[in-house]
């Protein structure tokens, strides 16, 4: 009488076969088929987010800039006639500190046929960096002249402000409101000077000249 025995652990096996293929399948095509992240930073589309046309010369457009940025809080660290840095600190939470760095170049506008322009394109950009607290373990040790250095298990910890990330600002509004604050200082000046000026005194004229009232004279008598 033949055995069946062989046969049925054949189908037994079978479908354990089947599950190890198709996990072999799996994870090849996970590891064939990545996602690639598709990372386009700039699309070169608008120009009008960080410049402003002004009429007025490179000079006046950035001492208007640098106005702007101090009546806002902002350290000065560089300033000439065509350029204007500052830096500010924030601290929106307990364990993150911010910096950001406010960059304006003023230039002047070309012009055709040589005539000279009064116009200048003033170019913002702002730097945002973002620091946080990091731990830094430290162990101290002692050093014994025929041992050498003796690790004791004593350690401290210190705070350290380490760079997180760093971006440029690109918020429309948020340079709206600077160039609208720099146009203001920049037509300061003449309305300061128009407020400031005295005022001036009226000249009185001369009086009419009086006309001489005259007299007459009695002759005396001739006594020759």
């Amino acid at each position: 009488m033949p055995s069946t025995h062989p046969t049925h652990l054949s189908f037994a096996r079978a479908p354990v076969l089947v599950l190890g293929l198709l996990s072999a399948f799996v994870l090849a095509g996970c590891g064939s088929t990545s996602r690639r992240v598709s990372y386009e930073p700039e699309a070169f589309g608008s120009t009008t987010t960080h410049t402003r046309d002004y009429e007025a010369t490179e000079a006046q457009t950035c001492e208007a800039a640098r106005r702007a940025l101090l009546s806002q809080g902002y350290m000065i660290t560089a300033a000439n006639t065509d350029l204007v840095t500052g830096r500010k600190s924030f601290q929106p939470a307990a364990e993150v500190h911010v910096e950001v760095e406010f960059r304006v170049v003023c230039a002047r506008e070309n012009t055709r046929g040589g005539k000279a322009s009064k116009s200048t394109v003033a170019f913002a950009t702002a730097l945002q960096d973002r620091y946080g607290i990091k731990k830094v373990n430290n162990s101290a040790s002692l050093g014994v002249g025929a041992i050498g250095s003796l690790s004791l298990p004593f350690s401290s910890s210190d705070d350290a402000m380490v760079k997180v990330a760093s971006e440029t600002l690109t918020d429309e509004r948020f340079y709206d409101r600077f160039f609208a604050l720099l146009d203001r200082f920049l037509d300061g000046p003449e309305g300061e000077e128009e407020a400031g000026a005295p005022a001036e005194t009226p000249v009185a004229s001369p009086p009419a000249a009086v006309p001489a009232v005259t007299y007459p004279v009695s002759s005396s008598p001739n006594r020759g």
